[in-house]
């Protein structure tokens, strides 16, 4: 026995791995008798052995490496993984992409970029600042790949092709040579297809995607308690829904050692904690962990908990040039403000598209008067907070030349829920780089935001109805009386607008 000395390894309940070294734990036996001994060695091993297994069992699998092979007229997208998984493969078209759903997978690298990016989603991508992401170049018959969480216990790759390609084999391999990293091969393997083809396996594949993702589990936060849709209007405190854009198998922009689904992940857990802190409102986060959350789904969240606002964070890239910098705020609108904000809009609307999703929006329809007025409303309470955001960021933080904006941003258009969208800043900016970067910036605009908000609901104050705030939930009531002649959209323009910008210092 006393030959058999050196690390071994152990699993907590929660599958962390433990080292435990066989040294100590005989160190710790010469204290007993030699049958006491035997005894505390067996008992050791009895109970050990099956609490090893079992959180072995439950621990992730892992992917420590992926890469690339071109063999013929086919190609080959190869995992390495910690253990076998079972995978189902499909296509989509509009863009042309491959999806492969698997179970949990911790991915312990960071996506590729490429370079040139994949037309179809081009807009989606890179900055000027060298990637801690390894670049690679399109091989074959993919474009591009990436990979993430997609939903509570579930992982995708999503591959996107440079033309029509079949699956002829997803599935795990065995690592027989010695330089893999893992104990078993995730291998993808494409062939070229016709347009026909691929467009009869796309719409079977449409059909697997929604099938899986209406089996999904709900892809909310965990705080329970909070995320029960509320009965009705919000009688005590307003509630807020902060939005962490992208997220999971979306990383969003990539610039440096900055990943947008990250940085705004830690920007709005941020801005959470001060708005709690200060006990005067209810804060729902879309998102608090890396998952992958679909535009349409963090709509309803808002909706479902009767949000009084909804603030959705980004930052924003762009790669034909460095000189564009600063924050800016959106609203939602019917017409772009301007061809920055389309293309803005365009490019967070393809999020869907990017998390392998077909991108189906939602439109209610709803020609009522009531619905319109409704909706009307909400806009201009979006434009208030949006001026109010503007003025108090300036103090301390960068803006954009033209900070306030508008677009038909998908994430925006609850017609009951006060909405913006704030771009923090731009990561292929030197100056915003920086900015981004550093936690003590943030923690200034983080304090900023958070005014902003405080003065917007005191200029809306309560209502007349139970000490209520003026959400979404007595809109149809109030529009009643509107209808009749009264437009107090046009009155909340002309006066709460100018006393919030006055209060912004």
């Amino acid at each position: 026995m006393s030959g058999v000395r050196g690390p071994m390894m152990f699993w907590d309940w929660n599958g962390h791995p433990v080292r435990a070294s066989l040294d100590r734990f005989f160190s710790l036996l010469q204290g007993f008798s030699k049958p006491g001994r035997a005894w505390a060695a067996w008992l050791f091993f009895i109970f050990m052995s099956p609490v090893s297994s079992f959180a072995a069992e439950q621990a992730p699998v892992q992917a420590s490496a992926a890469w690339l092979e071109t063999r013929g007229e086919g190609s080959r997208l190869v995992f390495d993984l910690s253990a076998p998984v079972e995978v189902k493969a499909m296509v989509l078209s509009a863009p042309d992409r491959v999806v492969i759903d698997l179970p949990a997978v911790d991915f312990m690298f960071a996506p590729p970029t490429f370079a040139p990016a994949p037309a179809a989603l081009a807009r989606h991508r890179r900055g000027r600042h060298a990637s801690t992401a390894q670049t690679v170049a399109p091989s074959g018959l993919i474009a591009a790949y990436r990979f993430g969480s997609f939903a509570p216990g579930r992982s995708r790759i999503v591959i996107d092709l440079k033309e029509p390609a079949r699956v002829i084999r997803a599935g795990m391999e065995a690592a027989q040579d010695t330089s893999s990293s893992g104990r078993a091969r995730l291998v993808i393997v494409l062939a070229a297809t016709d347009r026909a083809s691929f467009r009869a396996a796309a719409q079977n594949g449409r059909q697997e995607v929604a099938l899986a993702s209406a089996q999904a589990p709900a892809a909310l936060p965990d705080n329970a308690p909070m995320i029960a849709p509320k009965p009705g209007p919000n009688v005590d405190r307003p509630v807020i829904v902060i939005d962490p854009g992208h997220g999971g198998v979306d990383s969003g922009a990539m610039a440096g050692t900055l990943v947008e689904k990250n940085l705004v992940r830690d920007f709005a857990k941020s801005l959470a904690d001060k708005l709690n802190a200060s006990r005067r409102y209810q804060i729902i986060m879309t998102r608090e962990d890396d998952i992958f959350i679909p535009l349409g789904e963090r709509v309803k969240i808002a909706q479902a908990h009767h949000a009084d606002l909804f603030i959705s964070i980004h930052a924003d890239i762009l790669s034909e040039t460095a000189d564009v910098g600063g924050a800016t705020v959106y609203t939602v609108s019917d017409k772009a403000s301007d061809a920055e904000a389309a293309r803005l809009a365009d490019k967070e609307n393809q999020a869907d598209l990017v998390g392998g999703l077909e991108s189906k929006e939602e439109t209610p329809e709803i020609t009522d008067i009531l619905f319109d007025l409704t909706r009307r409303e909400t806009r201009a309470y979006s434009h208030v907070f949006a001026r109010t955001l503007v003025d108090y960021w300036k103090v301390v933080g960068r803006l954009n030349k033209n900070p306030q904006r508008s677009a038909g941003f998908r994430v925006l258009k609850a017609p009951d829920v006060p909405s913006v969208l704030l771009e923090l800043g731009y990561l292929s900016n030197e100056n915003d780089h920086a900015a981004l970067a550093s936690p003590e910036w943030r923690g200034k605009v983080v304090t900023k935001v958070a005014e902003a908000v405080d003065r917007f609901f005191a200029a809306r104050g309560p209502t007349q109805v139970q000490g209520q705030f003026p959400g979404p939930g007595q809109f149809q009531g109030e529009t009643q009386a509107r209808a009749r002649g009264h437009d107090s959209a046009s009155i909340l323009r002309g006066t709460a607008t100018t006393d919030l910008a006055h209060d912004a210092h």
